[in-house]
Formats: structure tokens, sequence, C-alpha cells
């Protein structure tokens, strides 16, 4: 016991547990902002992932739009609800 209160009155090692004490605990880059900080990573990871496969697909559906005026024509006239000048357009909404 003896030998451990030798060491508490030391300046050098009361310092560094102070000091270890404020960067785990205190500091503004402690141990739980860092996990948290972590965590926040990862999920933004797995959204870019996300965005750049849905990426991938719009660009090869566009592809395939622009080389297929048939195609085009039908996604013109469901999404946009684009129609001829001799034609009547009737949108029924499910309610």
């Amino acid at each position: 016991m003896a030998k451990y209160l030798k060491y508490t009155k030391n300046f050098y090692f009361i310092f560094t547990v102070l000091f270890v004490t404020w960067m785990v605990f205190i500091d503004n880059n402690d141990i739980i902002s860092q996990i948290k900080l972590q965590a926040k990573l990862n999920s933004l990871e797995d959204q870019k992932e996300f965005y750049l496969e849905r990426k991938e697909k719009i660009k090869a559906e566009r592809e395939e739009l622009l080389s297929n005026y048939e195609l085009l024509e039908k996604f013109a006239r469901e999404r946009y609800l684009m129609k001829k000048k001799t034609e009547d357009l009737y949108v029924i909404v499910d309610e």
C-alpha cells in the first residue's frame, strides 16, 4: 500500500492520470463521440453504396429509353401524362 501511495505523490503520475481522464471522458473528441462518429460514418457509407447502385440502374434505364423510341413514348405517357393532339387523357386516382 505504501508503494502505491508513493506513486500518487509523484507529479508526473498525477498529471498523466488527469490528462488521460480528460482525454477519455471530458474532451470534445472523447471515446463516446468517436464511437458515435464511427457509427454515422458507417451509415453514410451504406447510403453511398445504395445511391451508387441506384445511379447505375438509372443510367441503364436512361440508355434503354434513349435507344428505343417506343419505350420512350410509353414512359412519357405514363410518367408525365403526355398525349397526342387528337387524344383525350383521363387520369383515374385511387383513393
